[in-house]
């Protein structure tokens, strides 16, 4: 980096700097009893130290119509000097630079959460050619369907799935989880995560800019440019307040000396001091920092808040409405189960061998639950759509399905005792599967999609929080209670349409004030846009996470944790604003009993506002 873009870079430092050496060269000026050169050189720190200030509120007068705290500044600095308080003018001039300085640099701490987010993924992949070499490209440069090598150690530069058999990846700057996860073959890998295994190939399955934690950036850099309502209304305030302030500037000084008998001077350099305490810079710094923070702090622990009026609302959440599938399960079923009435091996051979004709979930479950067993040559298999398979092997018939399409046809009844044991599981909102061998009952399969293990964690700090959880799901009533009473949910609003969920949401937003919804499908989108506030998986559907106010990265403890950074968000915001009104009634009485001269006037005002934006910027350090 070169000298000039260095300064250019830390401009305000050097310019803050500079108008402070002026002023100590005009204060060693008047003590040697250069007076003369004294006033050149205090101008000199006027100039340097408010060039800018001076540039931002003309512009903004003149272009965007509107009265900024800067022209304030700079009107009470010329004022002082008109009077001859050069010094003074000079020394407000240089603690409002200062203040817009340390403003700046607390600001640049924020922001470089963003920038170190950026700064996660690499710049380059290496591309494993047909011929085996390996070329190092530019992330642009790789394209779908391409395959790269991730060395142990490296940060993997996209999103794509893992070709090799197993490796540990480092997922904690994406889910916020702190241990590593195993991948095994076929395995989604995220981008911006850092192999901790041995070297793998990765076929890309997203280019740059649509990969996930490319996503993730876009949207905390949108987020941070969407102020919320307290903002924008401070933000929208302060033309009026400014107006309000320089008329009654001139007509205190004509109060001061009419009313009051303050000579003139006095009275002038009273009226300056008061436009410089009244000026509204703390108050304008009381929200966006504190904002701007919270969203900062929200995407590192693996959260995605789109704006600061989200950030707002959470808050005032009073109920959170959760899909069940994908949501508070893992939306994988898996076979949790299995009872043999039959030859066990033979059984789960013919599983096997059926299995494999379908990519249904299901299907799937079942084919990792028998696969100790090796497939069979069968000699038919039919797909029977929407009920089951009917495979022949050695001369016998094969039915795997549903229970109307295999218990129907049984030529002897089941038995009392297996009865009970498929009510029990039906009651436990367990999937069935049957088994039978010519059209005797050989097996019985339990499916079941898992909770996901913070689910009843979650449901309890929420309660604890004062926040009702409400289950809504498409499944059957059976399934969606006993689910409910796993996790500690006792309202459920179950047998939903897809079309359902957004008219359910719009009933609940009259019984309470804010309402927020949890879901991950395409299914769950319209209701998602209806909520208050929307929370999508980070894995789930993309419509999902576009209808959503703020994306979850895996782990759902993120929602109570979102509540707490709200909370104090809000808190932190009301402590800014009183504590930025207290300073300014304080200074302005003050002023009236002529107990504050125009510098320590400049460093209350200026200090509280300092004080204010590192209050905020505190948020970034959240527990």
């Amino acid at each position: 980096m070169t000298l000039i873009s260095t300064l250019k870079k830390n401009r305000h430092i050097v310019t803050t700097s500079l108008c402070l050496i002026f002023i100590l060269l005009g204060i060693v000026l008047l003590n040697t009893q250069q007076e003369r050169l004294a006033a050149p050189a205090f101008i000199l720190a006027f100039l340097i130290g408010g060039f800018q200030s001076a540039k931002e509120g003309i512009s903004e007068l003149f272009f965007d119509k509107h009265l900024s705290v800067d022209l304030l500044m700079i009107l009470a600095a010329i004022g002082s000097g008109i009077i001859g308080y050069w010094m003074e003018g000079a020394l407000l001039i240089f603690i409002f630079s200062l203040s817009s300085t340390l403003e700046e640099l607390a600001m640049e701490k924020s922001r470089n959460a963003i920038a170190a987010l950026m700064n996660m993924t690499p710049p380059t992949a290496r591309k494993i050619e047909a011929d085996g070499q390996i070329t190092i490209l530019d992330t642009a440069d790789i394209h779908i369907g391409d395959v790269i090598q991730v060395r142990k150690g490296d940060v993997v530069p996209l999103d794509g799935k893992l070709l090799s058999s197993q490796s540990i990846f480092d997922e904690s700057m994406i889910t916020g989880e702190p241990l590593p996860a195993e991948k095994l073959e076929g395995a989604s890998v995220i981008g911006g995560t850092i192999n901790q295994g041995p070297t793998v190939s990765v076929q890309v399955s997203a280019e740059k800019g649509d990969a996930l934690f490319d996503k993730i950036v876009q949207m905390v850099e949108n987020a941070q440019e969407n102020k919320s309502k307290t903002a924008t209304f401070i933000e929208n305030m302060e033309d009026t307040y400014v107006k309000v302030v320089l008329l009654i500037v001139p007509l205190f000084i004509f109060f001061a000396h009419f009313v009051l008998g303050w000579e003139w001077l006095t009275a002038f350099y009273r009226g300056m001091i008061l436009l410089t305490i009244a000026s509204p810079c703390a108050l304008v710094a009381s929200s966006a920092p504190a904002t701007l923070a919270a969203i900062s702090r929200a995407a590192r622990k693996g959260m995605i808040i789109k704006g600061g009026d989200i950030a707002d609302n959470i808050a005032g959440l009073e109920t959170i409405v959760f899909d069940k599938t994908g949501t508070l399960t893992i939306g994988r079923p898996e076979v949790v189960g299995a009872t043999y009435l039959g030859d066990e091996q033979l059984i789960k051979q013919v599983v096997q061998a059926v299995e494999k004709q379908s990519s249904h979930p299901i299907a799937q479950a079942m084919l990792t639950y028998t696969a100790d067993s090796s497939a069979i040559a069968l000699e038919e298999v039919q797909d029977i759509t929407g009920k089951g398979f009917v495979a022949y092997y050695l001369g016998q018939e094969w039915k795997i399905g549903k229970a109307d399409f295999v218990i129907g046809e049984l030529t002897e009844p089941l038995p009392a005792e297996l009865v009970d044991q498929i009510n029990a599981a039906e009651s436990t909102g367990k999937t069935l599967v049957y088994v039978s061998q010519n059209n005797d009952i050989r097996a019985i399969f339990l499916v079941e999609d898992s909770l996901k293990p913070e689910s009843k964690v979650l449901i309890a700090q929420l309660k604890e929080m004062g926040v009702t959880p409400i289950l809504l799901t498409g499944d059957q009533e059976k399934t969606a209670r006993y689910v409910a009473g796993q996790v500690g949910i006792e309202r459920v609003i179950a047998n939903c349409l897809p079309t359902d969920k957004a008219s359910i949401i719009q009933d609940l937003q009259k019984e309470f004030a804010s309402v927020g919804m949890v879901g991950d499908g395409i299914n769950d989108a319209p209701a998602l846009a209806q909520a208050n506030v929307s929370y999508a998986m980070g894995s789930g559907t993309d419509i999902a996470m576009e209808s959503a106010d703020i994306v979850l990265m895996e782990d759902l403890t993120r929602i109570p944790y979102s509540i707490r950074l709200s909370k104090k968000m809000r808190a932190t915001i009301k402590q800014n604003i009183i504590f930025a009104l207290a300073v300014i009634v304080t200074l302005i009485i003050s002023n009236l009993f002529q107990s504050i001269n125009l510098p320590l006037g400049v460093v209350g005002h200026e200090g509280s506002t300092i004080l204010v934006i590192l209050n905020g910027l505190r948020l970034l350090y959240f527990k």
